[in-house]
């Protein structure tokens, strides 16, 4: 129980250090809402367990080996990324009250948390601090249940003071497209200096 606990406040503390995931969360927030940034905050999370199921069955290893392999992916994820934090800064200004989320918010945030080959590397060596050996499926998969938890409600914080801010942005709409779009290219940003 104790190393579930440190688990949980260690991974808190990664939460509070803003990578691509929680960027990605802060862009969609700002210019559409506390809904969307939480539906990007699922998909982030169907990521992150994606990866996790990997590193608790036991496949880190091999997607280590053939990383390399699965760099492009990661490359065009970096583009899109960065095309988008692009077209969002040259957005002329609007009426932001009218902006809907899109439907595929849910679907770039797991890919974005998917082709990060850091997380999965990461995931693969830290898990494992947590649980006492020899660490079993069921350790490993409580302690991967626990990080995930945390990562969400994490998550949904930035979400929640995302969209609070856009309240105050919505005043100055040409900021707001600004903000988004730094918020965009820095998860790109983040996602190509992302290391293996």
């Amino acid at each position: 129980m104790e190393n579930l606990i440190a688990l949980a406040v260690a991974t808190a503390v990664l939460v509070a250090i803003p990578g691509p995931n929680v960027a990605l969360t802060v862009a969609n927030s700002l210019r559409f809402g506390f809904a969307a940034g939480a539906v990007t905050v699922a998909g982030a999370v169907v990521g992150v367990g994606l990866q996790l199921a990997l590193v608790v069955s036991g496949l880190a290893a091999l997607v280590d080996v053939a990383g390399s392999a699965l760099t492009w992916i990661k490359w065009l994820g970096v583009a899109y990324l960065l095309l988008l934090g692009v077209l969002t800064w040259r957005t002329p200004a609007g009426d932001l009250s009218v902006v809907q989320a899109r439907p595929m918010l849910f679907r770039n945030a797991l890919l974005i948390a998917v082709i990060n080959p850091k997380t999965l590397v990461f995931n693969a060596a830290f898990l494992p601090q947590f649980v006492t050996a020899p660490a079993g499926f069921t350790q490993l998969a409580a302690a991967a249940a626990v990080m995930l938890a945390v990562i969400f409600v994490g998550d949904l914080s930035w979400a929640l003071f995302a969209s609070r801010a856009s309240l105050v942005l919505r005043r100055y709409s040409a900021a707001w497209n600004r903000v988004t779009g730094v918020c965009l290219l820095a998860a790109g940003l983040g996602l190509a200096f992302a290391r293996r």
